[in-house]
């Protein structure tokens, strides 16, 4: 839970760093992959991506002790610290609505961890299940996609940060198959399937998410991904 809480405030570090050099990074239209190419020149990026990194590291090792459930219902918290964070660095406070819309994610996260009871599950999941995985995630991706680039605004911010979400929820539960076989040795890990999504979803989740907080405000795109990303990880 401690681990747990240590990534969320550094991955909230890293998005509001993300979301404030994606704003900045130029004025010109670009795609999610477009964008992405154009922010790896940003050394402001790279600040939050080394951020973000040691918060990733941190869930890795949290995911490693505990069950994926409970650490990513923990890791909602994250709003509550990228939206104060964000509030300070553009000098303006946060609101009396975003505040109690905060107040009712963390009493939610509470009643998930206490009163669903997570335990550790299975670290890895068979070929028949990721299949169902790949049918159902992957219709909605290219749903939310299609309506992003049709959509503007805040409603493309939203749609960009429900597939960042679902990304970044598969990702978690590669992260609990990776560690596991981390713990078997290199060679078992090489040899592991998952490395290679793993790798891939991350360069993903990441392009898309630069996109989503270009296209709206923190406040449409954040809190969307923040709770997107344990429900498909849970689920």
């Amino acid at each position: 839970a401690l681990l747990a809480l240590g990534a969320a405030l550094f991955i909230a570090i890293g998005d509001v760093i993300h979301l404030r050099s994606a704003h900045g990074v130029s004025d010109a239209p670009a795609g999610q992959f477009g964008l992405f190419t154009r922010l790896l020149r940003d050394p402001r990026w790279w600040s939050g991506s080394l951020v973000a990194a040691v918060g990733f590291a941190l869930q890795a090792a949290a995911l490693g002790l505990g069950s994926v459930l409970l650490v990513q219902a923990l890791l909602v918290t994250s709003l509550l610290f990228a939206l104060p964070i964000n509030a300070w660095l553009n000098h303006r406070r946060v609101t009396r609505w975003q505040w109690l819309w905060a107040a009712l994610l963390a009493a939610s996260v509470a009643v998930i961890v206490t009163v669903g009871n997570p335990t550790a599950g299975h670290a890895r999941g068979a070929w028949e299940t990721w299949a169902v995985v790949i049918v159902v995630l992957g219709s909605v991706l290219a749903l939310c996609l299609l309506g992003a680039r049709l959509g503007s605004g805040p409603v493309s911010a939203v749609l960009l940060a429900v597939v960042s979400g679902v990304l970044w929820g598969v990702f978690a539960v590669l992260t609990k198959g990776v560690v596991d076989r981390l713990d078997h040795g290199v060679w078992a890990l090489l040899a592991a399937p998952e490395l290679y999504v793993w790798a891939a979803v991350a360069v993903s989740g990441t392009a898309v998410q630069q996109s989503s907080f270009r296209a709206g405000a923190l406040t449409a795109s954040l809190p969307t991904m923040t709770v997107t990303e344990p429900v498909v990880a849970s689920a």
